[in-house]
């Protein structure tokens, strides 16, 4: 592009931080005079009628800034939490949390409808929004509202109905509607064929951890971007963190049943001559054992929490 083609551009990308910059002091204000709820922790950099009066043409600029916001938001919220050592939590507590995630739905709406055909805002938003906790707000119904949102601007897009159908396997744990949404996408002219293939075995193995082994090595392998593959990757890493507890534990109880005390250090087993050294997960963290004589993922570890609990030990 030449330097007279780049000019509009450049005035165009001005004109937008003008106004953003015009609307902060609008939007200060407008809290001076009528201050926020004591709820809301934290202001949008637009409100979505805001950016739909300002932004003008210029919306896709507008799309980026916000998506680059997003990204920025989840990254510092999921990077507090678990540099705080919070732990997974159910549902019902996520609102009482110290840490919060609640923008991040409301940024991603914003991307959204401000470009409806922002593809990744709307796949990498669905992993954000389904991530549990510390990872990730732990919000699986916000992250099929904004996939369906992304059906509704574009109903080609069969990969969204494969994201839903994880959503609904992996987070939700719902295999009916799993199968289901992989169904509605091979239905879509152009899908793969193994998304058929996908819904029969969620169906006939669903919860099973070799049907989820298949799930994740299928959207590693057919992932469009890094995030994508990365978080596939991470999930097939859970998978053997939990398999290798097993193991782990089956040589803890045998241990402690021949000696007829209880296993307390990894030194027990190394001096016993039954394990080389202090075992470590897929992410090269030490597994814990704590009391009594229960191994466990590390809280350090980037695998924790745990998708599924380990098998139950042979002692009980």
């Amino acid at each position: 592009m030449t330097a007279q083609g780049r000019v509009p551009i450049v005035y165009a990308a001005a004109a937008v931080l003008v106004l953003g910059a015009m609307s902060v002091g609008l939007q200060l204000l407008r809290d001076a005079k009528y201050p926020a709820a004591p709820n809301e922790e934290e202001t949008l950099y637009l409100t979505q009628r805001a950016t739909s009066r300002i932004v003008f043409t210029h919306r896709s600029l507008a799309a980026d800034l916000y998506w680059i916001r997003a990204i920025q938001y989840f990254g510092s919220r999921a990077q507090h939490a678990r540099a705080a050592g919070l732990s997974t939590l159910p549902p019902a507590a996520l609102s009482d949390s110290p840490i919060s995630f609640d923008l991040l739905y409301p940024l991603l709406d914003i991307v959204t409808t401000l470009d409806p055909r922002f593809n990744i805002a709307y796949r990498f938003g669905g992993i954000f929004l389904s991530e549990p906790y510390p990872h990730g707000p732990g919000r699986p119904d916000d992250a099929i509202a904004l996939l369906q949102k992304g059906l509704a601007a574009s109903p080609s897009k069969w990969e969204y109905w494969e994201d839903i159908g994880f959503v609904y396997y992996w987070s939700k744990h719902d295999f009916i509607k799993a199968a289901e949404a992989f169904n509605r996408g091979a239905d879509i002219p152009g899908a793969p064929w193994w998304l058929r293939s996908l819904a029969g075995t969620t169906l006939a193995k669903g919860g099973d951890r070799t049907a989820s082994r298949l799930l994740w090595n299928q959207l590693r392998e057919t992932a469009n971007n890094e995030y994508a593959r990365n978080a596939a990757t991470m999930k097939l890493q859970q998978l053997d963190a939990i398999e290798i507890i097993e193991r782990i534990q089956k040589v803890v109880d045998t241990l402690g049943e021949r000696r007829g005390v209880p296993v307390t250090s990894w030194n027990d087993l190394i001096s016993a001559r039954v394990m080389p050294g202090v075992p470590l997960d897929p992410a090269n963290v030490p597994y814990e054992l704590q009391s009594p004589s229960r191994v466990t993922l590390s809280r350090n570890s980037p695998l924790f929490p745990l998708p599924f609990e380990p098998a139950a030990r042979t002692d009980q």
